[in-house]
């Protein structure tokens, strides 16, 4: 199974979603998906990130690499199931 590092420039193959990964998520019966989030939109609001399973992903880019600094707070983006 092909690991994708946070941050990278990712596609859904099926929907053709783009968008950067900023989250992993793996469940108990194995499933592996992450959390896509789109550039803002048009008039720069925040656009929700979208969760969806590793098979569906293709990394089309380097995307960002960001320092750690305070990792507090909860996650905008959460699984919703």
């Amino acid at each position: 199974m092909m690991e994708i590092k946070l941050g990278s420039k990712v596609v859904d193959k099926v929907t053709k979603f783009t968008g950067i990964a900023t989250a992993r998520v793996e469940y108990i019966n194995g499933c592996i998906q992450y959390c896509v989030v789109p550039e803002v939109s048009k008039d720069n609001k925040l656009l929700e990130g979208e969760y969806i399973d590793i098979q569906r992903l293709k990394v089309v880019g380097v995307g960002i690499s960001i320092e750690l600094e305070d990792t507090g707070g909860p996650q905008r983006d959460c699984p919703k199931h």
